[in-house]
């Protein structure tokens, strides 16, 4: 089949997608199945081949995803429930003084944000968010604009976040790396969006009338503990006070993980390969066993050492597991549609167009996420359509480790963009801050599109940086 017709192919591939999920309102793992099946068929892969080929792109994904974002789900369950959150803005609060407010709170939500989905974080630092802006004398939106921005910038490229992570398994590009390059990137670009945020305050925005009403009656309470526990098709919620785990307990629950990852990630640069040092810090190093390891400490150190029973810690983190359901299968659904794009031989189409064309890969990544992300509105879809659609490019660029991880961030700051109404974020946001729609579109809207070209530009920088040195 000639490149046109592949390229045509994928073309009315994603329209299709797009149509399905936007007008006719499929969901997305069903529509990504669907229309998976259907490119299989008419790009010609035999039809004996089309199943063991979903499976294989499934179990492919998943074998990836659904480990780090199973456990992933428990840690951020248990500093959630635990009181975590409020114990670790409250000491930013305390070292960076009450006037700085919203600079204190956007710290917090930024190691916050490594283990915790966006809009989960989100809602877990709401009522933090409420208490001190009414404290201040503020509108919401003055302190949860820049907290939100830096929340969804971790989410977008940092691991365990589901989409980055399935984009890694895609491309085959290095967790370790990632995370490195991630955080770095993200620590400019969580400062540039308080200032950004910052200039967006500068005029007063009217809350809508049902958050109005919600931040008038918001007030101080008792802190309590909340454990949820699913079973047996209910849902049963014990509730006792209790005082929130120090500061300094969530700090290294959320910072070990990530020097786990980054010590292997170091350790496979500095030592030779398949020695013993080597395979030991690559085994330290994984990000199963950082995650694996975490948890277990969680399960001790926020649970049963603060006088829970085991069987109500364990609750609390099986409670965590399904919500995570949903994103899973629509991220192995995703890697189903990059597994077709591969076999069909449209990926390599691809990259051949592109490399006659002359686009740079790291563009072609970021505008091709972009794209997606404003069409359909998940970040993780467009962050794994956009993987597979590249995956033979990348594959076949003779690029570094480093290289390959750089170019799974630019496709994470692609779906970064452009959040607005077909974005659940965008509602979540909006309704939480009482924006109406049209001044949501002019801040949350603009401030991720710029925060998002200015994460793409800085990880252009730094692939020119690393480049040089053989990375």
């Amino acid at each position: 089949m000639s490149t046109l017709a592949l390229l045509s192919i994928a073309v009315a591939g994603v329209v299709l997608l797009l149509l399905a999920v936007i007008k006719f309102k499929v969901p997305a793992f069903l529509a990504l199945l669907i229309v998976s099946v259907l490119v299989a068929l008419v790009a010609g892969i035999p039809i004996e081949e089309i199943i063991p080929t979903v499976q294989a792109g499934m179990g492919g994904t998943l074998g990836n995803v659904a480990i780090l974002v199973g456990l992933g789900a428990m840690l951020g369950k248990m500093i959630e429930v635990s009181g975590g959150a409020q114990a670790l803005a409250g000491r930013f609060t305390s070292w960076l003084g009450p006037r700085r407010i919203t600079a204190a709170l956007t710290a917090a939500a930024f190691l916050l944000a490594i283990p915790v989905f966006f809009d989960v974080g989100f809602i877990i630092l709401v009522p933090i968010i409420y208490g001190f802006a009414k404290a201040a004398g503020v509108n919401p939106v003055k302190v949860g604009l820049p907290v939100a921005a830096v929340m969804l910038a971790i989410h977008v490229v940092v691991p365990p976040h589901p989409g980055i992570v399935g984009g890694a398994g895609v491309l085959g590009a290095d967790i370790g790396w990632i995370t490195i390059f991630g955080l770095g990137i993200c620590v400019p670009v969580g400062i540039a969006g308080f200032f950004l945020a910052k200039w967006f305050n500068r005029r007063d925005y009217v809350m809508l009338p049902e958050t109005a009403r919600q931040f008038k009656l918001f007030g101080t309470g008792t802190s309590q503990v909340e454990e949820d526990a699913a079973g047996g098709g209910t849902v049963s919620t014990r509730t006792r006070t209790q005082a929130p785990p120090s500061w300094g307990m969530i700090v290294v629950l959320i910072v070990l993980p990530i020097a786990m990852i980054m010590l292997g990630t170091v350790g496979a640069v500095l030592l030779e390969e398949g020695t013993p040092e080597a395979n030991t810090l690559a085994f330290i190093g994984s990000p199963t066993i950082a995650l694996l390891v975490t948890v277990m400490l969680a399960f001790y150190f926020l649970g049963i050492r603060r006088g829970w029973s085991a069987q109500a810690t364990g609750e609390v983190m099986d409670s965590a597991l399904a919500p995570t359901a949903i994103v899973i299968l629509v991220t192995g659904a995703g890697g189903v549609f990059g597994k077709v794009l591969t076999e069909s031989g449209i990926g390599t189409a691809l990259a051949d167009t592109l490399s006659a064309a002359g686009l740079p890969i790291l563009l072609m990544a970021y505008v091709l996420a972009a794209v997606l992300r404003a069409s359909q509105g998940s970040a993780t879809v467009a962050i794994i359509t956009t993987a597979g659609l590249l995956a033979a490019a990348a594959g076949g660029g003779a690029y570094s480790t480093a290289q390959l991880a750089l170019i799974t961030v630019a496709i994470g700051f692609g779906a970064f963009g452009l959040s607005h109404v077909n974005d659940s974020g965008f509602w979540i946001v909006t309704r939480y801050l009482g924006l109406t729609v049209a001044d949501g579109l002019k801040t949350w809207t603009v401030l991720t599109t710029v925060l998002g070209a200015l994460g793409f530009l800085l990880t252009v920088l730094v692939w020119f940086a690393i480049t040089p040195l053989g990375l």
